[in-house]
């Protein structure tokens, strides 16, 4: 079988999820992360966010077709102050899967992860490695520049994890 360019069960599986995590998926369109990370968090809540209405719904099919309870959508723009409409030091874990390299104004994402992470919450990053079809779509955003984000925002890095081939993972903590 022909692996994907991300594999959400494996990215997931070096992360430090626990089944009562309060779990903030921005972007996450059609759900690729968010309803593995449903399906790990038993007793705790994805909120999906996408500025997109089209893949909210196609996310909500999906997810009421599984049973899974535990999802809460959001359509909003994550550029815009509080633009995720959750409380503030709410979260314990921000995702933020291929956003960045498409996003005009990504310390605004930052900060806005910043925000709603609860005090030592954790921050996660993937993105495109070096130029492909994707990044010359939209952008780029390398590693490095997502560390220098990540951290005038406030964030400390703390590790590298394997995201692919084609993707860098990187984890922060508030």
């Amino acid at each position: 079988m022909k692996k994907s360019f991300l594999d959400p069960e494996e990215i997931l599986d070096q992360l430090d999820v626990k089944p009562n995590m309060i779990i903030a998926d921005f972007g996450c369109g059609s759900g690729g992360f968010t309803i593995p990370l449903a399906r790990k968090l038993e007793e705790g809540l994805v909120h999906g966010l996408d500025i997109q209405e089209q893949p909210l719904s196609a996310l909500k099919s999906r997810f009421l077709l599984e049973n899974l309870n535990n999802i809460k959508l959001t359509k909003c723009d994550l550029e815009m102050p509080r633009g995720s409409k959750l409380e503030a030091d709410s979260i314990d874990m921000v995702f933020i899967p291929n956003v960045l390299f498409q996003a005009e104004n990504r310390s605004a994402i930052i900060i806005e992860a910043f925000r709603i992470l609860k005090r030592k919450g954790i921050l996660v990053i993937i993105d495109w490695i070096g130029k492909n079809i994707q990044a010359e779509i939209g952008g780029q955003i390398s590693k490095d520049e997502v560390v220098r984000l990540a951290k005038d925002q406030g964030f400390n890095f703390q590790k590298d994890f394997k995201a692919g081939q084609y993707h860098y993972g990187v984890i922060f903590k508030k």
